[in-house]
């Protein structure tokens, strides 16, 4: 999942709800989610980015995904991921399956 992702879930969940109290959970999510995400580095999507992103469109795969791929893409990032399925579709993305067991020595 995406910053994005994460944080329009609970934006989602603040915005539809309409008694207070049942207000504190979401925004005690969303303080989480960043104190979370600060120990991450996170890549912009940028200029870059988007011109891979229309370099994509032939891929079929999912919008997110074809977003995640391209920023991957445009950093030279290694992608973490457990959708090996989609993924391995994108010509020149680096990625390990999160979800494989580790390599025994």
């Amino acid at each position: 999942m995406t910053v994005e992702e994460q944080m329009r879930g609970w934006l989602a969940a603040i915005s539809k709800e309409r008694q207070s109290r049942r207000l504190v959970r979401p925004y005690r999510e969303l303080h989480r989610l960043f104190a979370f995400f600060i120990a991450f580095e996170i890549v912009p999507f940028t200029e870059e980015a988007a011109q891979r992103l229309d370099q994509l469109d032939s891929i079929q795969i999912g919008a997110k995904d074809e977003r995640i791929a391209a920023t991957a893409l445009a950093h030279n990032a290694l992608l973490l991921t457990a959708n090996r399925r989609d993924f391995e579709r994108v010509p020149n993305l680096r990625f390990e399956n999160c979800m494989d067991p580790p390599a025994v020595v």
